[in-house]
Order: structure tokens, then sequence, then C-alpha cells
């Protein structure tokens, strides 16, 4: 199957079917529509790396992320790979697993595959691969790690906004002991939320006991490590916040071998709101931070990048919003 039978069939020439596939806007709507119903008739399937060596588009995007195994990226994936597909785009997806070299390779992927843009969904990139992209002229979108300029737009999560929710919560159910799991420190977001967490405890005037915030990695056992070395502390906080819902799993998982009960003895809230955190026993009080807003807004920087005459990034912002389920109670009196 080749052009020319789909060219004979929607009785237009070579050129209008190449133009409809590579969504030109000089071809009518009506013939766009006899082009779709000949190619669907013979099942014919374009050649996208022919087509990217065309035209200098691959009508693809790429997206690349930290860990595959964290439940929010699979939902950000989809999210994102959903409006893309709605818009006739696909994605190509990859995964640092939070590694340099890694990361090297997914921007070598990229070039590789001539994307029309790249989504870096990830905490850290080196500014030497950045550059990598930029100096190619490919649109960047950063989620929270990047400085708009042209041809780099910036995603910001208002972090304190939804850390300052959580901590109000729990200041209203009586709590004035509450610790914190951070993520690694040699994350910018972990850094962030943790500064975020100290602030509104001081802004709230609750005392930040000794030793009342543990470092963990992102990941449950890193939360169940943190939660026990908080439960040895000689002040135990009566609830904790965690720096994502995979660590406040871990916690919950540490605070039950203690023979504790949640939130009796103590209350627990995660940050992201998985979708896992409405079927944990009990259910997890967690600030949402919503993956398809994240996704559309990625798309949609990219695409204003495209489309500027200057290519002029700009910045975005997201505000995280607290779901209350159990996993959250009045301190025990």
């Amino acid at each position: 199957m080749n052009i020319r039978e789909v060219a004979r069939l929607a009785k237009v020439s070579t050129a209008t079917v190449s133009r409809t596939i590579n969504g030109s806007d000089k071809v009518t709507a009506e013939t766009k529509e006899r082009v779709r119903r000949a190619i669907e008739t013979l099942k014919f399937y374009p050649n996208t790396n022919a087509r990217a060596l065309g035209s200098g588009k691959s009508s693809m995007y790429g997206l690349i992320i930290s860990d595959i195994t964290n439940p929010f990226f699979p939902e950000l994936v989809k999210s994102f790979e959903d409006v893309a597909v709605q818009q006739g785009q696909e994605v190509l997806i990859a995964n640092t697993n939070y590694d340099k070299h890694r990361m090297e390779q997914c921007v070598a992927r990229m070039l590789q595959r001539k994307v029309d843009g790249v989504a870096i969904m990830t905490s850290e990139m080196e500014e030497h691969l950045i550059d990598e992209l930029s100096s190619r002229k490919i649109p960047l979108v950063f989620l929270d790690t990047g400085t708009p300029q042209k041809g780099i737009s910036n995603i910001v999560i208002d972090y304190a906004a939804g850390i300052d929710v959580a901590v109000e919560h729990l200041r209203r159910l009586g709590h004035t002991s509450i610790g914190f799991i951070s993520g690694p420190m040699d994350l910018t977001s972990a850094r962030v939320r943790r500064k975020a967490f100290i602030e509104s405890m001081k802004r709230k005037e609750l005392k930040l006991e000794k030793d009342s915030i543990e470092e963990g990695n992102h990941r449950m056992d890193g939360g169940h490590e943190a939660m026990a070395r908080l439960l040895g502390k000689e002040v135990r906080p009566t609830a904790v916040l965690t720096s994502n819902d995979m660590t406040a799993f871990g916690a919950m998982g540490a605070i039950y071998e203690k023979g504790m009960k949640i939130p009796r003895d103590i209350s627990v809230v995660g940050f992201d709101d998985i979708a896992m955190s409405a079927f944990t026993q009990p259910a997890l009080t967690t600030v949402r931070l919503s993956r398809a807003e994240i996704a559309k807004l990625a798309l949609r920087a990219l695409q204003d990048i495209q489309k500027s005459v200057t290519g002029q990034g700009v910045e975005y912002s997201i505000q995280p919003t607290l779901v209350e389920r159990n996993s959250t109670g009045p301190t025990a009196a």
C-alpha cells in the first residue's frame, strides 16, 4: 500500500495526500475527509519517520519522568498521552530513575527521534543537556525547575500553599507536635517542600520539636525508615506530614508495626493524591496535585512556544488542594 493508491481512491494528487497527513491548513475540510476515508479503506499507515525527514517535524512530543515505579508518574503519563492523542500527536516517554547517565540517554533519544518539544517532569537536569535541546530550537517545559526564557516555559507548583493547608488542617484538629518526612535533599522539589513546612509551622506559631524532620527517598521504604526514626524520638509527634503519598504509605506501615492506630494515636497526611490513596486503610488524607492539569499545561506550554513569534516561554502556576479522608483525626486527649 502506498500514497499513490490513496491519492487515486480519494481523487486527489499525492501532494494533497501528503499535506493532509502532515496537517497542512491548505487542504479544505471536504478534501481532508475524502483523504481520511481513503486511508481508512486502504488501511494505509503513513511512515512517520519519512514524514519527520521531509517536514522537519515528527508530530511527537517527548516526556521525561523521574520514576516510573511511583504511581504519580504513570498517572501523569496517561494524562499527557490522552491530551496529545486527542490532538493527533504521539508521545515518546523516557524514565531517568534519578540517574544522570540515563538522563543523557533520554535526551539523546529525543534528539534522534526529532521530537517537536519536550516536557521535562523531573526534579533535576544538567545545564548542558538543556543547552543541547535549546540549541536545536526544541521547545521545553519544566516542572518547577525551569526559568522562563526563549524556548523554555515552566510550571510552578505552589508547594507552600499545599503544605500550609495541610498544616492548618492538623492544627485545627488540635495537633501542635507535627513531624515531617521530606524527600531526598539533593532534589529541588524536596528542599522546597521542607522549607515550606518549616515556614508554615512558624507562621502558625507551632513549635518545631528537635529532630521533628526526617529525610526519606520519596519511596515506601524510605517513608517506613524515616517514620520509625520519628517514633523513636523522645518527643513523639501526634501527626506527620509527608513529602509524597508513597512516603506516607511506608510511614503508615511503620506506625502499625509499633502497634499504634491511625488516626487514634497519630495522624498521617500525604502529598500528590495518587489513585491508591483513596484505598488505604484508613484512606489517606493528602494534598491533591492534579496530573491532568499538569499534562494540559505542559502541552499548552509547548504549543504556545511553537506558535509564538518570539518563541518566548512563560510561567504557569498550579494550586494544590487538600483532600480530607480518614487518616487524620483529633489529637488524643
